[in-house]
């Protein structure tokens, strides 16, 4: 018998652990391949309400999977270390198999498993399965990991791909009814103990994330370098979620692309191969995460001082409420409460507007982000909020800081996006919503009587957030 261990591959095709547990059934002629997911308090500590949602959705379509074909997804609570190996036992395996993950908390995890399937002898092997290549497969002509992106994406480029893994047959599967265990129930939030998230969440489960990606290969993927940023242009993938989660495996991902560029122009490929670049950079904060666990609650990037953090509350609840009077940011911050998402472009402006407009630290908006968003992921989104604060590898420089009225100006010239999440600007003519920061207050009171005047002065703020990260440098 092989067990599978799911965790953030909640899907059966295009899994790596999970079909090399089937090839050794069809090998070695065991009773089939038993998986499990285990609910573990040690990472549910750091989850948030619309992640827990979308993975109980994700688990329900993976065990409708499993039963489809005659299998079971066996469902546990506790400490994996004692579950895994007691499983391990009801059902009489001969080894154990997972996917590998990256963050520090997964790698403390699944190191004390392995200690514990040890001790009564139960073979054991993981596998890297979330990115087309491993940490350390890629690395400077020194051999060192990476810091700065460009070149680690050049070589990602010419590396071969896998091609995507096979989902295992039903003759593979064991027997659910000759399992002689008790599957157990998906749980529900409440047993979880998170209540019902504010926000309206993308279907899970691998069928709906094939949708998103062929419905993005017919039209998305041929303008995405040119429209990515642009909010309401709809040319991004929304595959983070299922990424995140592993409803759809990054092989079939990457060749879904690849296949896209057949009939495609020279220009259309251009386009293409900047979405794989997107891949590409979820590779490399992996790579980064993998070598450096300390940067989820560490600068990557070392000042000669502390960074005077100003962490006024009411300024951080004032942008978490998306009331800045910033509408561009408060856009973003309130779809992001709504959807559980925010589109990248506005992350990059929401995220430099906490940092260098209202000078709290990354961390906060970095928790606020892992409590709201569906598609949390730690390498990625600690990448990104440390890319915005210019304390991360191959970071902004400290001096570049976003001008939130132009960003919102450039990227949503009429506004749609805004007064999409905004409401109190709807029917306001755009220029005096990219103009708000400059409105006379009896201009804002007959425009938009119920949108807030900006908390912080643009210009003001940069000037100190310069002057902020100069201490930092020792440069005062």
């Amino acid at each position: 018998m092989q067990l599978h261990w799911h965790r953030r591959d909640l899907r059966g095709a295009d899994n790596r652990a999970l079909a090399a547990a089937a090839e050794a059934v069809d090998t070695d002629g065991t009773d089939g391949v038993v998986s499990l997911f285990v609910f573990d308090d040690a990472i549910l500590e750091h989850a948030g309400a619309p992640r827990v949602a979308y993975l109980l959705d994700a688990l329900a379509d993976l065990r409708a999977w499993y039963r489809e074909r005659g299998g079971d997804l066996l469902v546990r609570h506790g400490d994996p270390a004692q579950v895994v190996v007691d499983v391990a036992e009801s059902v009489d395996a001969d080894r154990v198999v997972w996917n590998k993950d990256y963050s520090g908390v997964a790698r403390e995890r699944d190191a004390a498993v392995r200690q514990a399937l040890a001790d009564p002898d139960i073979a054991r092997e993981s596998y890297h399965d979330a990115i087309c290549h491993e940490p350390g497969s890629i690395t400077t002509n020194d051999g060192d990991p990476y810091s700065v992106f460009t070149y680690f994406g050049r070589k990602w480029h010419d590396r071969q791909k896998d091609e995507p893994y096979p989902a295992p047959d039903a003759d593979s599967l064991a027997d659910s009814d000759a399992l002689g265990v008790d599957a157990g129930s998906v749980p529900t939030l409440a047993d979880l103990g998170f209540d019902e998230p504010e926000a309206d969440l993308l279907t899970a489960g691998t069928e709906a994330a094939r949708k998103r990606l062929k419905r993005f290969c017919e039209d998305g993927i041929y303008r995405y370098e040119s429209d990515r940023d642009y909010p309401t242009r709809n040319s991004t993938s929304r595959l983070s979620a299922d990424l995140k989660y592993g409803t759809i495996g990054i092989r079939e991902v990457y060749w879904a692309s690849e296949d896209a560029k057949v009939d495609a122009s020279d220009e259309e490929r251009e386009e293409i191969e900047e979405f794989q670049s997107q891949l590409a950079w979820r590779a490399f904060y992996t790579h980064v995460l993998w070598f450096n666990p300390g940067v989820v609650s560490q600068n990557y990037k070392e000042y000669a001082n502390e960074i005077e953090w100003e962490n006024d509350p009411e300024l951080l609840a004032a942008w978490q409420d998306g009331e800045t009077g910033y509408p561009i940011v408060d856009a973003g911050m309130r779809q992001l409460r709504a959807e559980g998402f925010m589109h990248n472009r506005v992350r990059m402006i929401v995220a430099s507007f906490l940092t260098k407009d209202l000078l709290i630290d990354w961390r906060k908006g970095y928790d606020w982000f892992r409590a709201k968003l569906v598609d949390h992921d730690t390498a990625n989104d600690n990448g990104g909020w440390q890319w915005a604060a210019s304390t991360g590898t191959d970071a902004q420089p400290y001096f570049r800081i976003f001008n939130p009225m132009t960003q919102g100006e450039r990227y949503d010239p009429d506004a749609e996006y805004i007064t999409k999440y905004v409401p109190e600007l709807r029917g306001v003519d755009p220029e005096i919503i990219h103009g708000w920061h400059e409105a006379s207050p009896t201009q804002r009171h007959n425009a938009a009587p119920d949108y807030p005047a900006p908390i912080v002065d643009h210009s003001e703020r940069r000037e100190q957030a310069l002057a902020m990260f100069e201490a930092a440098r020792g440069e005062d």
